[in-house]
């Protein structure tokens, strides 16, 4: 709205409608977008005449006069929007709207075009190819961000009940307090399988009221999802103010098992750190206040949970075959969670890296990490 919004702002989301409809082009969607145009005195007329009819009266509030008296602002501002939302992969099409046939005319004639081409030349998308990263550098002294975690920390039983009591009392008041219910909540939990995300979900929704969390397990996608541009089923879980989503996996599957076990094309998971970026910060932007978690265990470490689980009728369920020839790719996934770290680690969504060899002390770690990323959030 003409008034509401400041130029950085208007900015701001002229960047998130480009960004949205090249990733929408990307995924091979055809975007078509209608712009019907009305001169200032047709659009006086075609009010006038609404007006005056008591069967079409209501269509005709006095919102619309006021924007009526605003025309000329609304224009230049519209074809600035138009302007700059305009590319060849989401073309705007302006059309004469003042005569009816002429307008229905147009639009069908243009959707008929752009859909016999599109089918005609199926392969002929939007999809540019994607310049590959740059790996990483090779690691100083064998080096990384994984390798180099102290993975022999632990707490006690006695001190983590300790902590953890404390720990549950501030994040509950911190969910109950005014600063909270202006903004929202994201928690990312990411790791290797049998790392533990359950368990530290579970010990912070311990402190949190049910009715205003809820837990996403991400597995693989639906039929319906699969159709869908990847962040799509991710798009519907965001929060409303005051309330916090907690994803058990996440959008980062895309560069993540779906990388690894080529279940995306090499182009795509490129493509997707730039996404991924666009899309948390279109978050961060909107008041959602974002903490990514990396559980870390040593791959002796998650042999062993695998072995417990097998011998134990309560976590059998756990383990599939799948989880154990995942373990033949554990140098492929580390290469992948370095460049995930690397490239999606922001000011606004930085990636915490939990040492989750010992439990008790991952999820404490968890539990102090979420506390103090909101208790800094609400500072600002």
């Amino acid at each position: 709205m003409i008034g509401e919004t400041s130029a950085g702002e208007f900015d701001h989301l002229i960047d998130d409608i480009r960004h949205f409809e090249r990733m929408l082009a990307d995924e091979g969607a055809l975007i078509l977008k209608f712009w019907f145009h009305l001169s200032k005195e047709q659009q006086r007329k075609r009010l006038k005449k609404l007006s005056k009819d008591p069967e079409q009266s209501w269509r005709v509030m006095d919102e619309d006069w006021h924007r009526f008296k605003a025309y000329d602002k609304f224009r230049a501002v519209c074809e600035h929007a138009l302007t700059q939302t305009n590319a060849a992969y989401a073309p705007w099409i302006v059309i004469e709207g003042s005569n009816e046939r002429y307008r229905h005319l147009m639009v069908g004639r243009t959707l008929r075009d752009a859909l016999s081409e599109r089918l005609a030349n199926p392969a002929k998308t939007a999809r540019t190819p994607v310049t590959p990263l740059a790996n990483n550098p090779e690691p100083v002294d064998g080096v990384t961000v994984l390798n180099s975690l102290d993975m022999s920390q632990q707490l006690t039983k006695s001190g983590y009940k300790q902590a953890f009591t404390k720990l549950q009392g501030k994040l509950n008041v911190l969910s109950r307090s005014k600063k909270y219910h202006k903004r929202s909540i994201i928690l990312v939990f990411e790791g290797n399988d049998a790392a533990g995300k359950g368990g530290a979900i579970r010990r912070v929704t311990r402190c949190l009221d049910a009715r205003f969390y809820k837990v996403i397990s991400v597995a693989a996608p639906t039929d319906e999802e699969a159709v869908q541009p990847y962040l799509w089923r991710f798009w519907r879980h965001l929060p409303r103010f005051g309330h916090m989503s907690i994803f058990d996996r996440s959008w980062y599957g895309r560069v993540l098992v779906e990388r690894v076990e080529g279940l995306c094309g090499e182009n795509d998971w490129h493509r997707a750190y730039g996404e991924i970026n666009a899309f948390e910060e279109q978050m961060a932007r909107h008041g959602i206040i974002i903490i990514k978690f990396w559980l870390a265990i040593t791959k002796d470490e998650q042999e062993n949970r695998f072995k417990e689980r097998e011998k134990s009728p309560l976590k059998q369920h756990k383990l599939t075959p799948e989880d154990w020839r995942n373990r033949e790719k554990w140098n492929d996934y580390a290469e992948a969670v370095c460049d995930v770290v690397d490239r999606t680690s922001t000011e606004i969504a930085p990636w915490h890296l939990i040492e989750a060899n010992d439990k008790y002390f991952a999820r404490i770690k968890v539990l102090r990490t979420v506390v103090e990323s909101i208790e800094h959030a609400l500072k600002k």
